[in-house]
């Protein structure tokens, strides 16, 4: 197997309606902070930390908040650097080996239509990753990657984990009397943690407008060619404001099982190659 990076599509265009009602509501979901870094960058740094230095940012709501961080902040901001003559010198940059493109996908456009609007970037590569901008885990990647390979027949893999809803199911009997209470998240059922491994064939299944897993992963689902993987470790989705506050917490008190890149040397890319 030949190691090297996989592009990496981010869907950053949402408007993430269910992080309102803060201070930073203006703020895109991508650029809400997480410690002193926004979600995005977190996300990146994973793929990055594997070997995965390519990225397409497809852009919406927010877009040019977005490209500002990464024109005119994230160098000084991630890196020790020095002020001489009046001009910056970065001293390290964690980022000098990134490849970062900025597409604009539309401010409405449906996750499917955004992949499809980025396809050109992926040239002929086969294997490609996908994402959210808004999940984090500390997920064995290259594992992922490797199961999705040596399945042979799968154009689709997303991982599975259990849901982080608090919320309970009630049953209840003819009288509507609650006969058992059960909290979603203890219930035998898994849901869409992201980490989205395709083949360049989902594109023969995704049609103008439509919905990436909704509708391109469903029908190879019926074919059997849909992979979900499970993954039972760290995964948290900061899709609320109290989501993305506790990931905030946890990054305070250095609570960080997201930031592999901490732990030591950066681990091979798999890219399934063969």
């Amino acid at each position: 197997m030949r190691s090297h990076g996989l592009k990496v599509v981010l869907f950053c265009g949402g408007y993430g309606m269910r992080m309102r009602g803060s201070a930073t509501d203006d703020v895109p979901k991508p650029m809400q902070l997480v410690g002193p870094y926004p979600l995005l960058w977190h996300v990146m740094r994973y793929f990055a930390h594997f070997g995965h230095k390519e990225f397409i940012l497809c852009l919406g709501y927010g877009a040019q908040m977005i490209k500002d961080y990464f024109l005119n902040h994230a160098p000084t901001a991630h890196n020790d650097f020095a002020l001489r003559g009046g001009k910056v010198e970065l001293l390290d940059d964690e980022m000098s080996d990134w490849t970062i493109n900025f597409v604009d996908t539309g401010l409405t456009s449906s996750i499917g239509e955004r992949l499809r609007r980025v396809r050109p970037l992926l040239g002929d590569d086969e294997i490609f990753l996908a994402n959210y901008a808004d999940v984090l885990t500390d997920a064995d990647l290259p594992s992922m990657i490797d199961s999705f390979v040596d399945d042979g027949q799968a154009v689709a893999s997303v991982m599975s984990v259990p849901p982080q809803d608090t919320f309970h199911v009630l049953e209840v009997d003819e009288k509507h009397r609650v006969t058992k209470i059960t909290p979603v998240a203890t219930m035998p059922m898994r849901v869409n943690g992201g980490m989205i491994i395709l083949r360049q064939e989902v594109f023969d299944h995704l049609g103008p407008g439509e919905d990436l897993i909704g509708d391109a992963y469903a029908r190879l689902a019926t074919q059997g060619r849909a992979l979900a993987q499970p993954y039972d470790g760290f995964w948290k989705a900061a899709d609320t404001f109290k989501e993305r506050a506790e990931l905030d917490r946890m990054w305070t008190t250095g609570q960080r099982p997201w930031a592999i890149w901490d732990r030591g040397a950066e681990s091979p890319a798999v890219t399934g190659d063969r």
